[in-house]
């Protein structure tokens, strides 16, 4: 073990590296509840046991992979954001698309990602596009995961205006978002209580403090009658098999034109999450220190990240990618594979305890993605602002994937934006902007997918 991960080179040993991999764990676990909730019978229409199996294992083994393969601290699981993007998909269809065709769409993507990481045109779309693009992307993913928060617990409902004759979609002019009732809905009312608990411990810099804030709200949502104990005799202990969507993706429903720019999407938004936490997680731990070595490192991470991505659709989950999280394994001491492996073995080791897992409410989750959204939330302070160039396609960018629903809307928006403005600012002024000639595909395929295609 000391001479295959190299621990005494890394300045770590045997004991650092273990812990390491339980506070990645610790710190990651959400997802295994937090996925039942966008895939599961109340999300895309999956069955619950099945997407606890898929983000168990497909965490677990992926993980595993990137420790044993690549050697670095870095854990796996499927992604924030494009999870809740894989239900919006699914439910804005009217039952067009199924959460067959939406894993057949994710594998195909990964497909893509494999190629264009192999050919090394992913790291000339990471030179292409703007760095403000880059991190607008981040932060309106952490918007758009936080309004589904607060969705799910009701702490923000719809109010139609009196006398509107609704159809659909909603005039804009008809409804308003308002603040859930504390008093009427006590589901809103226990989110409150464990965000309270969650910031709280974020405060005080408790390890796992996502983890233990859904477990604390789990157990106060019992009297309060919001928490649901039914699995824990009707669920099975031992992992249950029978129920399973692996190998179920339908990829030729996912070929289907329609599927096109969703494709596009899950493998855009991947693209450049994947690319920032393997960067900032590297860095963390020394691994950029070497820039060459470390270049050459992060591209084996990109590989192994990129076969997560269709090993994700065929056990049944959404897409797989590297968790920002890992840098919790880093600040403990975290600096080889060792910790991946060890946060991979304790995902496998959770299929055991999945009844558990399925008692927690979407009430207890929600607190969990409006912290992420916080949390995600931070890059903001590295747009400039000043620069009215690159601040309004930033802007259009972070806040129409939350106001539209879609993040496909926001990256859109912020590409074209881009290019249009710079195209303004090339004629008109004495700032000249390089455009990177990918930047003008990627506006092209933007025009198109509003004219042919319309929106989320």
């Amino acid at each position: 073990m000391e001479r295959f991960f190299k621990l005494k080179e890394h300045g770590t040993n045997v004991r650092t590296e273990i812990i390491a991999g339980i506070t990645t764990f610790m710190t990651m676990a959400y997802i295994l509840v937090v996925n039942n909730t966008f895939l599961g019978p109340t999300g895309a229409g999956m069955p619950s046991e099945a997407v606890f199996f898929a983000t168990a294992v497909g965490a677990g083994l992926v993980t595993i992979l990137m420790g044993l393969f690549v050697n670095v601290p870095i854990g796996m699981a499927p992604g924030m954001g494009l999870n809740a993007y894989f239900m919006t998909v699914v439910l804005s269809s009217n039952g067009m698309i199924t959460w067959q065709a939406a894993l057949g769409a994710v594998f195909i993507s990964g497909i893509v990602f494999l190629i264009l990481t192999v050919t090394r045109v992913r790291q000339m779309l990471l030179v292409a596009v703007p760095e403000n693009l880059k991190t607008a992307i981040t932060v309106g993913i952490g918007l758009f995961i936080t309004i589904v928060g607060f969705k799910l617990c009701n702490l923000v409902m719809v109010s139609i205006v009196p006398g509107t004759d609704v159809g659909q979609p909603v005039p804009g002019h008809a409804f308003n978002l308002i603040l859930g009732s504390l008093v009427h809905q006590k589901d809103a009312l226990l989110a409150l209580i464990g965000l309270l608990i969650i910031a709280a411990l974020m405060v005080v810099r408790v390890k796992g403090a996502l983890l233990i804030g859904i477990v604390a709200t789990t157990l106060i949502g019992i009297p309060m009658g919001v928490t649901n104990l039914s699995s824990l005799t009707t669920g099975h202990w031992i992992p249950d098999f029978s129920n399973l969507a692996v190998g179920q993706l339908d990829l030729k429903a996912a070929l289907h034109i329609g599927l096109f720019d969703i494709i596009f999407i899950f493998t855009f938004v991947e693209l450049f999450d994947t690319f920032g936490t393997l960067v900032g997680t590297a860095t963390r731990a020394g691994i950029m220190k070497d820039k060459k070595k470390g270049e050459k490192i992060i591209g084996k991470a990109m590989l192994v990240d990129a076969v997560g991505v269709s090993t994700g659709a065929v056990l049944g989950t959404s897409t797989i990618t590297a968790f920002v999280e890992s840098s919790a394994g880093v600040e403990e001491g975290g600096r080889t594979g060792l910790t991946a492996v060890t946060t991979g073995v304790l995902f496998l080791l959770a299929l055991f305890i999945a009844p558990l897992a399925l008692v927690v409410p979407s009430a207890a989750t929600a607190p969990a993605l409006i912290i992420v959204g916080v949390l995600m939330m931070s890059q903001v302070r590295n747009i400039d602002w000043d620069n009215f160039l690159l601040a309004f396609p930033a802007f259009l960018t972070i806040v129409l994937m939350p106001f539209t629903g879609g993040i496909a809307n926001g990256i859109s928006a912020g590409i074209l934006s881009y290019v249009v403005l710079a195209v303004f600012s090339n004629l008109f002024t004495s700032n000249k902007v390089k455009v990177h000639w990918l930047m003008w595909v990627l506006a092209v395929i933007v025009v198109i997918r509003f004219a042919f295609m319309g929106s989320e």
